[in-house]
């Protein structure tokens, strides 16, 4: 492959601190809620949530998440650890596939380490002309997928000679997708066995944000639809919810631990909840969903509460990034 030529791929996920420590929490979070897409507003609006952010948030909640990360960290996040090998295994599989014409592998985060616009500078001094981003957001939303394009935005507005830079935008309807979440549930119902309700929670965003056209609701509710008819599930034995809100603003409702905690009154003893919009586990799946809302459900008169994982670096999950490298950047992998 010439100097012209060399491609890479690049795995996008969110975000996660340095250590599981305050300050590096602060540092993270301080990133993260400053960018507008995150969290919107103009004006007034953004200069009172600015000083909130920087007067009480970042003073009170970095100590109570750093201890939350402590208890699901090992020798580093459980996201950076596994988008690591999301990228070993896709840059195999991907060898395998396509020989001399394949892709280099890499990962970035759109906040914290390795950054987005920091890889993307390494990439272009180290002669890639190419670049193909994949976001580890099934779903599109302005919060999460639309930070990355801005981020190329910013970048490409600094360069003479533009690089030739492609963004998956989602698959939340992606066959492949599809089918790797429905076999991650019926594995895990076949060791496990099948309980009374199976809960899709998806992370949330305020209801502002929908109300203003994000597609992000839409798309999760597809998704779990989807993922129902797959499994063969009747409307009685699945239900979409949305955790994660944050503030006092009206967020995408059903709540997960509003939902956790009605169920057992209605006869709902024992359940599995998935989180199909994150495609690495992380603290909101390993804490706060595993952990937190568990003690929710069970405290409200549950018997059985278990959470299935993410897809992580599992075969079928490194497939479908393959088939998205194969089905976006075709061209550049040597196939018409």
């Amino acid at each position: 492959m010439s100097q012209t030529d060399k491609t890479a791929v690049v795995l996008v996920n969110l975000g996660t601190p340095d250590k599981a420590e305050k300050g590096a929490v602060r540092r993270y979070l301080k990133e993260f809620l400053s960018d507008q897409r995150v969290v919107e507003g103009k004006g007034l609006r953004r200069m009172l949530w600015l000083s909130v952010l920087n007067g009480i948030i970042l003073n009170v909640r970095p100590g109570k998440v750093a201890k939350a990360y402590a208890s699901i960290w090992e020798d580093d996040s459980p996201m950076r650890k596994i988008l690591d090998k999301q990228v070993a295994g896709l840059h195999l599989l991907l060898q395998q596939k396509h020989g001399e014409h394949a892709p280099d592998v890499f990962s970035a985060m759109t906040y914290g380490k390795p950054g987005l616009t920091p890889r993307l500078k390494k990439l272009q001094e180290s002669g890639y002309q190419k670049i193909l981003l994949v976001p580890m957001y099934p779903q599109y939303s302005a919060t999460t997928t639309a930070p990355i394009y801005d981020q190329v935005a910013k970048f490409q507005l600094k360069q003479r000679e533009v690089l030739d830079i492609r963004i998956v935008n989602s698959y939340y309807s992606h066959p492949d997708y599809i089918a790797a979440l429905a076999d991650q549930v019926k594995n895990f119902r076949e060791e496990n066995g099948s309980p009374d309700k199976l809960i899709l929670s998806y992370h949330g965003i305020p209801k502002e944000y929908a109300d203003k056209g994000d597609p992000y609701p839409k798309q999760c509710h597809e998704t779990s639809e989807l993922l129902a008819a797959k499994l063969g599930l009747a409307d009685t034995e699945w239900m979409t919810t949305f955790q994660s809100r944050f503030g006092p603003a009206e967020w995408m409702q059903p709540y997960t631990d509003k939902t956790l905690e009605s169920l057992p009154e209605k006869g709902v003893k024992s359940l599995q909840i998935a989180c199909p919009a994150f495609s690495a586990d992380c603290l909101e799946t390993l804490e706060e969903i595993a952990i937190e809302n568990r003690d929710v459900f069970m405290e409200a008169g549950g018997e059985s509460y278990q959470y299935i994982p993410a897809l992580n670096a599992q075969d079928s999950f490194i497939e479908l990034l393959a088939t998205l490298v194969r089905e976006q950047a075709g061209d550049w992998v040597g196939e018409r």
